[in-house]
């Protein structure tokens, strides 16, 4: 299943609404990616994470 390994984001559906007004169901999908990431014991680890926990992982708390 994708998913975030930090957040936990995944697929979420939602409706696409044409233009007569009729609904279908759509999925809205996470941009996902695999990132090498150093973790606690000094080892690189690929992972899938969400772009924003990309983002987060660079900034200084």
């Amino acid at each position: 299943m994708a998913k975030c390994n930090k957040c936990g984001k995944a697929v979420t559906f939602g409706h696409a609404i044409s233009h007569s007004k009729r609904a279908t169901n759509r999925p809205f999908r996470p941009n996902l990616q695999k990132v090498s990431i150093m973790n606690a014991h000094g080892r690189m680890v690929q992972s899938t994470m969400c772009t924003k926990c990309i983002k987060a992982l660079g900034k200084v708390r």
